[in-house]
């Protein structure tokens, strides 16, 4: 069983009406980035949780979570209304596997992420630890409107700490924007758009995907890869060229 322990929120920072980012302070053991942990508040006499990605660095005492709203959930118009100082359960050790080093060695490291599932990457890219062995990172957002690319900042500010290492693109699928894709991720990489906005090929002999977010891009974007690219999912047993995480 999990030991749960008690934090405190820091910090609640509102992006639009539905996306928000947590910051807590908590007692919690060392993680690995890219990995996720459980969020907790007493509800009606019962914990009810859910699972949320770091999007801190590991090491970085503020804990950091990108949540959005879910107007019918139980869990999350609770969190969307936390204040500073107020208590927050949270798991004291992190899970998951969604972490480089159960990624392959590569030339080029595609992230791929819609949503709030861009956090396991920042998390990733903050650290930058193990990533020497690649010779390209892209990261890849995708949301619906340009206004729900809140991190877009940090986005930039870890572009120009990788100095031309990492290539950043976004996608928003229901409204044109200079410097966005339009549309949805399998379709930009079916007919190349993607490749050809990053300057990278995605390829068997070069690149290694990983896919987080809305449970259908990731399910379309593997059958696309594997139906176009001849692509695998990698597993420990059997070396692949794709790794993913739903994310709900």
């Amino acid at each position: 069983m999990a030991d749960w322990v008690t934090g405190k929120v820091v910090k609640v920072e509102f992006w639009t009406d539905a996306l928000f980012s947590l910051t807590v302070h908590a007692p919690i053991l060392p993680f690995t980035a890219g990995q996720f942990a459980k969020l907790g508040l007493e509800i009606d006499g019962e914990r009810v949780q859910r699972a949320y990605s770091h999007v801190n660095a590991p090491g970085n005492p503020d804990l950091e979570f990108y949540l959005v709203t879910v107007p019918e959930g139980k869990l999350s118009p609770r969190l969307a209304a936390l204040q500073p100082g107020d208590d927050i359960q949270i798991v004291s050790e992190a899970a998951g596997f969604f972490v480089l080093d159960e990624v392959p060695d590569c030339t080029t490291l595609w992230m791929l992420a819609t949503g709030t599932a861009i956090g396991p990457y920042l998390s990733i890219l903050q650290e930058g630890k193990g990533l020497d062995r690649f010779t390209n990172l892209v990261l890849v957002h995708a949301v619906r409107y340009a206004a729900d690319l809140s991190y877009l900042p940090l986005m930039l500010e870890l572009q120009q700490r990788y100095e031309g290492k990492l290539r950043i693109q976004t996608v928003v699928s229901r409204e044109s924007v200079s410097g966005s894709l339009t549309g949805r991720v399998p379709a930009l990489i079916d007919s190349g758009a993607l490749e050809e906005a990053v300057g990278l090929p995605m390829t068997t002999d070069t690149s290694h995907v990983m896919l987080c977010g809305n449970p259908q891009m990731v399910r379309d974007t593997q059958q696309l890869l594997k139906e176009t690219r001849q692509m695998t999912k990698h597993l420990r047993r059997r070396p692949g060229h794709m790794t993913a995480e739903h994310y709900w």
